[in-house]
Order: C-alpha cells, then sequence, then structure tokens
C-alpha cells in the first residue's frame, strides 16, 4: 500500500497516472458511512455495500420508524455473516430539524416572485400559498430579509425540488416569504433551514430519547449522530441520557455541525465530543459558498490534532441519479482525504441513490487514490509540533511505532489493545500502512453475571482512518506473558497473510504492553 507512495510536490511522469491501481485487501484507509434506506436494505444490497467498503451503517431516524429500522438492521446483521465484513452501527437522531408538513404528499408548485405563508398550524393543507412546519416559534426567530431554505430531505441541490425564500414580513404566528426561484416541492419529507439564526429547539428531542432508548439499547448502538449540535452542553447531556442506559454508556458521540452556532462553540464541541461529523449540506446554507473550504480545512485540522475522528459528508451528491460523480465531486472527494478527514459519509447516495454500491466503490477507489500522495512526512512533522514535549508515555509509544515502521518500510502494524486508545494514538499519526488492532477483550461484572469487553472497542475503530480492528481470544489478557503474547500474534499474523496485507520476508512493527512497559518491535518475516 506504502510501496507506491507518490509526492504531489515532486515530479510525476504523466503517464505514470494512467498505470492501473493493484487491487489491495483494504480498498482504502480512509472509511466509509453509508446511510441505509430504502434502496440499500436489502441483504443482496447490504453485502454489496460491505464488500465495496462500506465499514458504518448509518441508521437515520428522521426517515422511517423503529420498526422499518429494525428490519434493515437485521438485514445487515446477516450480510454481515455472510461477507464477514465488520460493520459498526450509527444511529442519527432528528435534532432541531425544522419540517415542512406535507399529509397527502401532493406535489406544491412556487412560483418566483409570488409569496407564500409558513404557519406553525399543521392541521393545515400544504399548498403553494401555505406551508405548515412543525416549529411554533419561526415567527419570534426570523425578521424581514432573513434567508430561509426549504429542499427535500437530504437535498442535493441540483434538484428543482429546492427552494429559497426571503422573510418578508412577521404575522403572529406566522411568516410571510418572497418565493426567490421557481420549484416544485414533491416528495414526503422536506426540511427548512434558516440561515445564520437560532432555532429554539432542543438537540435531544423527546422523541429522540425513545428512539435511543428503545432501538438503539436493544441494538447496542457504537455510535450516537448528534444532529444539529450547537454547543459542548448539548453532547454533555447526551453524554449523561446515554450514561444511564447499561451498555449504551460505551457509546461514543459523534457531533454533526450543521450551522454557524456549532461552528462558533467548536473547540469546546470538539473537547466533548469523541468524534466529529462536518455536516456540509446545511453548513453550506448557513455559510458563504467562499467560506465552506476554510472550515473544512480548519476544523478537519482541529480534529487530527485531537485525534479525534472527522466525517465529511455530502460529496457525491450526483451519484443519487448517476453512475459517475462529476469532475467536481470527484476532486472534492480526494482534497477531504487530503485535509485529513478519517471517513466519508454518504446520505442521499445510498439511502435513496439509484447506485449505493457503485458509489461506496467509486468513493474508496479516489479515497485509495488520494492517500497515495498525502504528505505523510509533513503531516507526522506537524502532529508531534503540536503534541509538543514532554510527550505522554503512551503518545510517545505510538508515534515512535510509526516512525519505525516508515523507516523500515513495514507493511503493517500490529497494535494490541484493550481500550482501543493506543491503536487510535498510533492511526493518529497517520502511519502510510494500515494498522491492525488486536482488540482483547476484558472481563467484567455487575456482581450478577460475567461478561466481555471488546466488541464495542473494536468496532468503534471502524470510523477511524487506517484502522482495522480484530477482536482476540478473551482467553489472552493484553498485559500478559511473552508466551500468550506471542500466540495472539500468531493469529494476527495469519490474519494479515490469509487477507494478502503481509507476505513473507515482510517487516511488521508490533506495539504491546508487557508487565508494565511498553513495547515496540519490529519482526521479519520468514518463509
Amino acid at each position: 500500500m506504502h510501496s507506491n507512495h507518490l509526492l504531489l510536490e515532486e515530479p510525476i511522469r504523466m503517464a505514470s497516472i494512467l498505470e492501473p491501481s493493484k487491487p489491495s485487501f483494504f480498498p482504502a484507509m480512509t472509511k466509509i458511512v453509508g446511510t441505509l434506506g430504502p434502496r440499500s436494505r436489502s441483504v443482496d444490497v447490504i453485502s454489496g455495500c460491505l464488500n465495496a467498503g462500506m465499514s458504518v451503517a448509518r441508521f437515520d431516524f428522521s426517515w422511517g420508524d423503529s420498526e422499518f429500522h429494525q428490519e434493515t438492521l437485521e438485514n445487515l446483521k446477516n450480510a454481515v455473516k455472510t461477507t464477514k465484513k465488520l460493520c459498526a452501527v450509527m444511529l442519527d437522531t432528528v435534532g432541531a430539524e425544522m419540517q415542512v408538513v406535507n399529509k397527502s404528499e401532493n406535489a406544491i408548485s412556487l412560483q418566483q416572485d409570488d409569496d407564500v405563508i409558513l404557519t406553525p398550524n399543521e392541521g393545515q393543507e400544504a399548498t403553494s400559498k401555505v406551508l405548515p412546519i412543525n416549529f411554533a416559534g419561526l415567527a419570534k426567530a426570523v425578521k424581514t430579509g432573513d434567508t430561509i431554505f426549504v429542499g427535500q430531505y437530504l437535498f442535493t441541490g441540483s434538484e428543482t425540488t429546492s427552494v429559497w425564500l426571503e422573510v418578508d414580513k412577521v404575522d403572529g404566528v406566522d411568516v410571510v416569504c418572497k418565493i426567490k426561484n421557481s420549484a416544485t416541492l414533491a416528495g414526503a419529507l422536506f426540511t427548512l433551514h434558516a440561515s445564520q439564526i437560532h432555532i429554539d429547539l432542543p438537540t435531544l428531542t423527546d422523541s429522540d430519547k425513545e428512539n435511543i432508548s428503545s432501538w438503539g439499547v436493544r441494538n447496542k448502538i457504537d455510535f450516537l449522530s448528534l444532529s444539529y449540535t450547537r454547543h459542548a452542553e448539548d453532547v454533555r447531556e447526551a453524554r449523561e441520557f446515554l450514561s444511564k442506559l447499561g451498555d449504551l454508556s460505551q457509546t461514543q458521540i459523534f457531533a454533526k455541525i450543521e450551522n454557524v452556532e456549532g461552528l462558533n462553540h467548536f473547540d469546546e464541541i470538539l473537547q466533548e465530543a469523541d468524534g466529529i461529523i462536518l455536516s456540509r449540506g446545511n453548513l453550506g446554507i448557513d455559510l458563504p459558498p467562499e467560506k465552506v473550504f476554510l472550515f473544512q480545512k480548519a476544523a478537519l485540522y482541529k480534529c487530527n490534532m485531537a485525534g479525534k475522528p472527522a466525517v465529511v459528508t455530502r460529496v457525491v451528491d450526483s451519484m443519487t441519479d448517476n453512475l459517475r460523480p462529476t469532475r467536481a465531486e470527484a476532486t472534492d472527494v480526494a482534497n477531504a482525504v487530503l485535509d485529513g478527514s478519517d471517513a466519508i459519509l454518504l446520505g442521499a447516495e445510498t439511502l435513496r441513490g439509484l447506485y449505493p454500491v457503485e458509489t461506496i466503490s467509486i468513493v474508496g477507489k479516489i479515497c485509495a487514490e488520494a492517500e497515495k500522495v498525502f504528505n505523510q512526512d509533513l503531516y507526522f512533522k506537524k502532529t508531534v509540533k503540536y503534541v509538543g514535549e514532554p510527550m505522554t508515555h503512551l503518545e510517545s509509544i505510538a508515534s515512535s511505532a510509526v516512525r519505525a515502521a516508515i523507516k523500515v518500510k513495514a507493511s503493517v502494524i500490529i497494535c494490541f489493545t484493550s481500550s482501543g486508545r493506543a491503536a487510535r494514538l498510533i492511526a493518529k499519526y497517520r502511519p502510510t500502512m494500515p494498522v491492525i488492532s488486536v482488540v482483547i477483550p476484558r472481563l467484567k461484572t455487575n456482581q450478577l453475571k460475567w461478561s466481555f469487553s471488546g466488541a464495542f472497542e473494536a468496532r468503534q475503530s471502524l470510523i477511524v482512518r487506517g484502522l482495522f480492528p480484530m477482536l482476540a481470544d478473551p482467553r489472552h489478557p493484553a498485559e500478559s506473558t511473552s508466551a500468550t503474547n506471542e500466540s495472539v500474534l500468531k493469529v494476527a499474523l495469519d490474519h494479515g497473510k490469509t487477507s494478502g496485507v503481509i507476505k513473507s520476508h515482510d517487516r511488521v512493527v508490533v506495539c504491546q504492553k508487557v508487565g508494565d512497559a511498553s513495547v515496540v518491535k519490529i519482526i521479519e518475516l520468514e518463509d
């Protein structure tokens, strides 16, 4: 994977660009989160998605009820068994989302320069003159001249199903708007986004809490995607809520930054959250277009330095209806990788798109090509400088393991871990080779029964760039005698050989705990 590493700063033979890429067991180091929905919920399609490179399945509760999602999840479990590919589960909350209530689901035609009234009276029928919405406080939040965007749920921007409105006046609880472009609203679910305006709705709604405490608990979700995170307090409240739900105390919270409010409190949110999702769809409405790239680069840098996974959304919207991305989209995916993204999240493209499997496959290929020109040397120096001295014990071991692996041109780094922290720290330095994290289960008890931890930790590394988990036999503790470690190492090496990542005469860097000491060793494989 790392042997054909190029640097864009050095001259590249143009003809070499056309040389086909060698197939690899791991399609890319960058992970892919796929949203499962109407077009991607059969066992066959999900199996195709897993084989194409999806490692996290996102269940979006803005769309469909818990029974619908449960059926999809059962199909995912079957697909995981047949493909033997691990997959984590992410529950995406609805949050402070304003929606147009169109009970009849009839198409609504809106004409430029006409007026339309947004009303909190949900019983009213949606027409080209009146749009009922699910939020009573809009009239208090907006003023004349404000911009409101209405689009099909997970709008891609290329549809003629989205409309820009300008607030003309507030009339009691109603908001009268001028239509800025002609459009036809078709479909069941439309979302409303008021640009740069505080919406007084809770981040974790009652229905979100219900979904988490029933569906989330039942399915032991690995990740909670917290929609419309605006303050660090939102994350703390969600964490407090999860802590009372048994196994979900281990669920990681990914704060979804969707508006200027979240952007303004980004640093505090990053400190509290386990990871960040840059929701570029809504951010693209809140921010002027020329500022979007700047936020992306700044946010990804902050996440990288904090060693927390960063996920970028809305990259190949046009693949919702087309078999190939546009040139701009293909470049956008590559730039997300070069900017330091851990994962790419696909929304409409897999939820309702015509080509879910092909989309995952193409995004994976673009990520793999971009990784070849990622300037690891510069990134490593930046990270070490940012961490500063004196380094913590673990940080020093992690950076040394990566440095050693690059110097000896190791084909893989193997890390023994029980919490997953050591492996994530190694991945933070973005080694050019895959990191196999061997998660050693820990025995724990609640005084009534014994259980093993480890499955959560293994699945949660499926969203981290370059990290590939493997669950070890629980009879081998992480801090153990060299004999048991050798037997786990043999299993990990065999796993690497069968997957084609490790070949004879390759060098492998191993990071493990022996007694109280952490050890980095280099081993050379024989025939």
